[in-house]
Parts: C-alpha cells; structure tokens; sequence
C-alpha cells in the first residue's frame, strides 16, 4: 500500500484542507537484536526458526535473561514489538526442564486468550511436553476437569481466576503448587476500579500459592504509560524489574490530525464528528486500504456502521459487505467469526470499541482512524499502533469531537507529540473493594492473626473491624472466616460495570444482548433504540427488578440520549486547605442517580425530534469528591448584575470536568459533577467534580492536591475557545443529564478568575 501517495491525495483535496490541521510524519525504526546467553534449548530455538525468529530483539533476550534472575519482570514497549515471545520463551524453557511446573497465562478479554492460544501453539507444534488450554467462562463444562488436571499453560483472564479458580483452590492444588510462572498480559489496562480488583485479586492468588509452597514470578506486559515501575509493582505488590528498551522494527507511520469544519463562528459548531469519520473510513475502504476505526461507545460503533453501510449501497454496493463492527456484548462466535474474516483479508474494514485495541493479531492493517481522542495519550499512540506491521509503512488519523480535549489538541498539536504519557493509577486502599476480596480471601481460606496486613496492607484491618461489626464475616478465636453458607466471589465483579446485567430479548424470546445492570436505566429504557450490530431495536418495556428487557426490530431514522439528574450531599471532609480566594474540600459524599427522560434525535442532522418523561428507580452509592465554593460577596455581586450564576457554575463545572483528564489518567466518563447556586451543605455557591465509582479511585483527590493548575487551565480553554457564548469545544458536555441547560461561559469565566484572584488584572 501506497501509504504517502494516499496522504498526497488526501492533503491535495481542497475539500480537506480546512479538515487536515497537522500532519505528523513518524520516522521508521531499524530493529535492534541481542544474543542470549547461553542459548534456549535446541528445540525452542528450532520452533522458533520454523516460525520465522532467527534473533531475538533487544528488549526480547533482556526480558529472558531477567526472567531467568528470578526477577518479577515488566515489559513496557510499544504496540506490535514482539511482547509475547518475553513471556513465552521464559515460560517454554522452565518446562522444558521441568514438564510438571506449570504456568499462568492472564488476558484481560476471552478474544486476547484465544488469539494466543493459536500463536502458543504454532509456536509449540515441536514440543509435544507443552499441552495449553483456555479456561474461561466459554470453556464447557465437561472439558474443564481435563484443562485442571493436563494441561501445563493455562490461560485464563482475571475474572475467572476470582470467580472460578480461587474459590475452588482445592481442585487447582496441583497446579498452585507447581505454578512457576503468572504472566499479566495488556499490564497498562488495569488501571482505576478495575485494575484496583484485580491487584487484590493477585494479592489473593500469591496467598494461596503461599499456602500450596509455591512462589510464582510475575512477568508482566504494558503498552508505555508514565509510571511503568510504580504501576506493576502496585499490581502485583513485589517488586518488578522493567525491561523498556525497545529493539522491534517500526516502519514509517504518518499521523494526520483531522478537525470538522466550523459550520457556525459564533456558535462554535462543527460538523459531525461520526459523518467525517465515516466518509474518511468509506474513502480508505472503496480504495481497499485495509482500515481499523475505533469509537468510544458500543453505540457509535454501531451508528458509524450503519452510516458507512449507507453510503456504500450505491455504486459501491460490493463494499457493504466487507466492513463489520467489533465490540463487546456480542456472542463469542460472532467475535470469532469477525476477528477470523479480518485475519484472513475478507474484511476491509472494521468499526470496533477498545475491545480491538489491544493485541489480537488481526494481521497487517494499513490505517487506523480514532473518532474522538480516546482519553489519554497512552491510548492513542495504542490505536494507531493496530496499523502497520515491521517495515511496513502505516497511517494514523485522529478525528476531533466538539469536545474541550479534542480542540485542546486541534490547537496545540505539537504538545500531543511531545508530551509523556500518562501515569496509572490504582486504589488499594478503597474500602469497598477492599471489603470484596477479604470476604473472598476469608472464603479461601480463614485469615489468620498478622497476615491480613501483610497481604492486603495496613487499611484492611480497620475493614476486617468494620466487616466483623457488620456480621459479613465471624471470628472463630483468632481466625476469622465467612459465615454461612455465602459464596462471595460470585457476588463481587471486578470489572468497573458492575457485575449483573439485564437480558435484552427479541419479542419471540431470542436474546439480543446482555447490558450491564448500571448502564442498563441510561441504554435499555422504555423507548430507547438500541443498536446491535446494525440493527435497531425499540425497546419495548424495561423491568429492572427481573432482569429483563424487550425489544423488537425498528427501521428507525433517529436514535435516543437519556436525560438524568443527580444529587449530592457531603457524608465526610477528609481535608480542606486555602485554593486561590476561596476554601477548597475533599472528602466523601453520596451521590443519587436517576433517568428522568429520553431525547429522540435525527440521525445525521442530530437535531432533536422529541423530549420524553420517564420513572425509573435511582442509583445511589457513597464516593469521594473536590468541591468549593463562591464566596458570598462575589455570589451576591452576580446577583446583583442578574447575571447567570447557575449557568455559569455549570459551565465551570463541564469544563473542568473535561480537562481533568490531562492531569489524572481517566476518561471524563469516570467522572461526575453538580453545581448549584446554593447548596444545603455548604451554604453557599458550589462546585462538585466527583468519582464516579463508589469509594473513589484517586481522581477527585488528584483534582483536589491540583485545584490551582487545573483552575488555570481552564480559565485558558474559555478565553482560547472562538465561540461567542460557549459551545461543545469549551463548556457543552455530551454526557450532561440536563441537555446543556444552563450554561453561562463569560460567567464561568469571570468565576474562575476570581477563584485564580485574576480577575482585575
């Protein structure tokens, strides 16, 4: 593929010139190679030969040689650099030595386990000592005895070594015993509530292994993030030995930044992010450049498939066929089938979720587009890094959404390639997750005096108390245990969804889908269409209580948005302290949650047909929070003024709230906020940002040690945005319950200046 006469093309279309803000050309990179001393085992070497390795790259022979230490090793390298073969070749030569130690493989998606299963075993044709099997929840059930007591790799995913392994240590005792090696796959994805779950999860795993006389080694891969060692360590609570120097071969990539059109100066409207990143995904298509474009929300995934669809039905008919959407919710055979026609070349094109983001091998991709910035630096450099393989020349496209950070980077491009990724983090010590797996560890096995800190750290005894207090486990003498007959594994999901979902089904009983139970009230309501691979469905009535939803098949021209509202009352101040002119808070509060209604809005023009009323129970959980206050002589002032005060808290807050994620590693989905002119609480004008998971993850506490710079920052987003009185670039949300009502911005301007003490310079 032609790759620089295709951005030739692209630049040379007028119609592209005001889209093409920045053009980014990636100069290629020779690989770097490293012998090992002394040499793997003959017949590795001769599989790896068979396979196409002759040498093995730099960072490649430095993980082996770290691995065979007896280090805890982390590889931290870019997309596409051979990170498997650093957990592989450790792992195949220990069993080489000894076939009866075992090894465990961790992926955070079922696709990822058996994407390596196929290359385990190409690799392993020749060694008939290595027997590898999945065990997760697709493997049946009669199969899943012989996976325990055979197999000596096995791979597996978070989820099922909380749910399905642990609980059931006894029938995995010869495996826990022997276990050599736990390999942590896509390292850089356990990162806020769902990395927070699954450091315990390993903490509790390491406890068994304790139990069972074994000591496994941890070897550990990550895309780059900025805090690699801290990261690793907090995961899996050793120390970690991390191996960063790259040595694969990249080829040239250009990476081209692409803004929508203004269509409004005043207003600062662009046109539709999702119509440009289709017409551009249909353009690569129609020119059989194989593309890659991911989306944020299963929704838009299966809105731009349904865009490119219709575009294609014309002369290009042929196309139609040859492009899917990729995300999760859809039944393992289908994903199977989808990641098998991208493999093999039936597919052109594909519209996924991060679900495709991390490391199937889905073969050599020409281009990958980005419709929205996905959050962080980290992510974005990991999408474009789907695209390109070796020497192969590749292109990167980032399409900017009517969003703060999205036209924060449209106006400083060179800072995005310049600037260091961000850095992970992870809660240990949030009460409620820690709450979850001491009941489990109890469950395992009863703890006993001492150990509760030294596995699960100084905040877990306080939690053991308070679960004693409440009956969620006993004490008998010294050792404390779960009561009853609770199984609570089974209870506690540790991905950041929640755990239980409701069942979308067709009229005549067949299942359309599962939706997480918390997200179910904002996608699944009465009246909603929901998208399912291309299809629309009505959905006809909702019942929370049974777990269950119906929808029927609907040839609809619009689509739905939820409306909710929130309330917050503060449960505790943890700290306070000065911040420019006023006081700053941080502490916990409980938040409650309900949809009040739904939006009908046309597809393309996205204009809004109808508002409809809804009743639907809340959501309520306890999380920390920042907040401050407006002193009372400047609330009084804009009062006085009849100026928009409530507008203008909002817009302070939306802005915020969109500009947290270049200081803290989150999405502004993980975060939420209120703002009133008065609060009960406070007595005064306030601004809550908050997260959006019980017990918190850090996010508002970092926003809180920042409140100054993150202030400044966006104070400079509202006198930098064109827009007369504020618009999706600067103050508008797309996640705001109340459809952007009211918002305020040369109010929240003024605001923020008088927070800063800024205000009369």
């Amino acid at each position: 593929m032609d790759i620089a006469g295709l951005v030739r093309t692209l630049r040379d279309d007028p119609v592209n010139h005001e889209r093409i803000v920045h053009v980014h050309e990636q100069h290629p990179q020779v690989a770097l190679y490293q012998d090992l001393q002394p040499s793997l085992p003959v017949p590795i070497t001769r599989a790896l030969a068979a396979g196409g390795v002759t040498r093995l790259y730099r960072h490649q022979a430095q993980a082996v040689a770290a691995t065979r230490a007896g280090n805890n090793t982390g590889v931290v390298t870019a997309t596409a650099s051979g990170k498997t073969l650093c957990y592989h070749l450790p792992t195949l030569e220990a069993l080489f030595h000894d076939p009866r130690g075992r090894a465990l493989y961790l992926f955070p998606t079922k696709a990822l386990a058996q994407d390596q299963l196929r290359s385990l075993r190409a690799l392993t044709a020749g060694l008939p000592h290595i027997r590898a099997a999945i065990y997760d929840g697709d493997t049946p059930q009669a199969e899943r005895a012989a996976v325990r007591a055979s197999a000596n790799i096995i791979l597996s995913n978070p989820d099922m070594l909380h749910v399905g392994i642990l609980p059931h240590h006894a029938r995995w005792s010869r495996m826990l015993a022997r276990l050599r090696f736990v390999v942590v796959d896509e390292a850089h994805l356990y990162r806020g509530v769902f990395g927070s779950h699954v450091a315990l999860v390993l903490r509790r795993m390491r406890r068994i292994c304790a139990i069972y006389g074994s000591k496994p080694q941890f070897i550990l891969a990550s895309a780059t993030i900025g805090n690699p060692r801290e990261h690793l360590e907090a995961l899996v609570g050793e120390p970690v030995t991390v191996i960063d120097d790259d040595g694969a071969p990249r080829g040239p990539r250009t990476l081209i930044f692409w803004n929508p059109p203004l269509l409004s100066a005043d207003s600062g409207a662009r046109a539709s992010t999702n119509v440009e990143t289709t017409a551009l995904f249909t353009d690569l298509v129609t020119r059989e450049v194989r593309t890659l474009a991911f989306t944020k929300a299963r929704k838009i995934a299966e809105l731009l498939l349904r865009y490119a669809r219709s575009r294609l039905d014309g002369s290009e008919r042929r196309f139609s066929k040859q492009i899917a959407s990729y995300r999760a919710g859809y039944s393992p055979e289908d994903r199977r089938a989808i990641e098998q026609r991208l493999f093999s070349g039936d597919l052109l094109g594909v519209i996924s979720t991060n679900a495709l983001e991390l490391g199937v091998d889905i073969g050599g991709l020409d281009a990958t587009i980005i419709n929205g910035y996905p959050g962080t630096v980290a992510s974005t450099w990991q999408q474009w890094g789907r695209a390109g393989r070796a020497h192969l020349a590749s292109l990167g496209v980032l399409v900017a959404l009517d969003d703060p950070m999205d036209q924060y980077w449209m106006r400083h491009p060179e800072e995005f390639f310049t600037r260091p990724h961000e850095h992970a983090r992870i809660a240990l010590r949030n009460p409620y997750i820690l709450a979850d797996h001491l009941r489990c560890a109890a469950y395992e096995q009863p703890l006993e005096p001492d150990e509760t800190a030294h596995w699960f750290g100084e905040a877990a005894l306080g939690v053991v108390d308070d679960l004693l207090t409440n009956g969620a486990l006993a004490a008998r003498g010294e050792r404390v245990y779960v009561p009853g007959d609770s199984y609570p594994a089974h209870e506690v999901s540790i991905r950041a969804t929640g755990g239980e979902s409701v069942e979308l089904r067709a009229e005549d009983g067949r299942l359309i889908e599962r939706v997480p139970l918390n997200r179910a009230p904002f996608e699944i309501h009465q009246g909603a269409i929901y998208l399912h691979q291309g299809e629309s469905y009505l959905v006809l009535d909702l019942d929370l209580s049974r777990h269950q939803a119906t929808g029927r098949l609907a040839d609809a021209q619009y689509y739905t948005q939820a409306r909710d509202s929130t309330d917050i009352n503060v449960q505790s101040i943890i700290e306070e302290r000065p911040a420019g002119t006023t006081m700053a808070s941080f502490g916990e509060v409980n938040v409650r949650r309900w949809v009040s209604g739904y939006r009908r809005k046309a597809l393309y023009r996205e204009d809004v047909i109808s508002d409809h009323e809804l009743e639907l129970p809340p959501q309520e959980f306890v999380t920390q929070a920042v907040w401050w206050t407006l002193p009372q002589p400047a609330a009084e002032q804009f009062r006085t003024a009849a100026a928009d005060l409530p507008g203008g808290l909002h817009a302070a807050e939306h802005a915020m709230i969109a500009l947290l994620p270049l200081l803290a590693m989150c999405d502004r989905w993980d975060i939420g906020g209120v703002s009133t002119a008065w609060h009960p609480d406070t007595g005064a004008a306030t601004v809550f940002i908050y997260d959006g998971v019980p017990g918190g993850v850090g996010i508002s506490e970092l926003g809180y040690s920042r409140l100054e710079e993150w202030w400044r920052m966006t104070a400079e987003l509202l006198r930098d945005c064109p827009c007369k009185e504020g618009c999706p670039s600067c103050v508008q949300s797309p996640k705001c319950g109340s459809g952007n009502e009211p918002l305020d911005k040369a109010v929240a301007l003024t605001i923020l200046e008088l927070m800063l003490g800024t205000d009369d310079e």
